[in-house]
């Protein structure tokens, strides 16, 4: 299968659960988009090494990296892998002289550590395509068809609102909230329209 390279474009504190976060991978050179809910300290992680904050001692992943460098373990890339039941599985694609291994990972750490290494992270089509989201254009604001009805803030609140509202209005609801940058509740709505699109 042909890997995707992702990229991090954002790292999204929710506003509808609480101590949850998304981390949104943006394909290179495309469109899609594939949010990823992770917990607080894992976005802490992510967080501390992309704006290469220093603490005063080793974090985790920090530690990790220490340990593979003292025994010249490199990590080549990261492969989200699977998908399954909506949790992603990854794996640490790493080398030590003339063996290269694969090393199965939580995906909130394997990104953890993609980005203190500085290695590339990849998935495939078929994840892309069941989870992803597709941006009509980055550049652009998402524009409502005459007639569509606004949804109401009480109407973004809960999964039964979801279950409410047609599918031409989940798809508006979708790029309101991409556009409002949250990413939790577009995980959400893209479930819902997903899982009507297999009924």
């Amino acid at each position: 299968m042909r890997k995707i390279e992702l990229e991090i474009v954002a790292l999204s504190h929710s506003i509808t659960q609480t101590h949850s976060y998304a981390v949104v991978l943006g394909e290179v050179n495309g469109l899609r988009r594939l949010p990823i809910v992770i917990g607080g300290f894992e976005a802490q992680a992510i967080a501390v090494a992309l704006e290469k904050m220093q603490p005063s001692r080793p974090l985790t992943h920090d530690l990790m990296k220490n340990f593979m460098n003292a025994f010249s373990v490199e990590l080549h890339e990261v492969v989200i892998s699977n998908l399954q039941e909506g949790i992603f599985y990854s794996k640490l694609v790493c080398s030590n002289n003339d063996d290269t291994i694969e090393i199965d990972s939580r995906t909130s750490d394997a990104l953890a550590l993609a980005v203190r290494f500085g290695c590339p992270i990849y998935t495939y089509e078929n994840i892309l395509n069941s989870a992803g989201i597709l941006l009509d254009d980055p550049g652009k604001k998402a524009t409502k068809a005459a007639g569509t009805p606004s949804i109401s803030e009480h109407e973004k609140g809960t999964e039964d609102d979801l279950k409410a509202l047609n599918l031409e209005e989940l798809n508006t609801l979708l790029q309101e909230v991409l556009e409002q940058e949250d990413y939790i509740r577009a995980i959400a709505i893209r479930d819902e329209i997903n899982s009507r699109k297999s009924k």
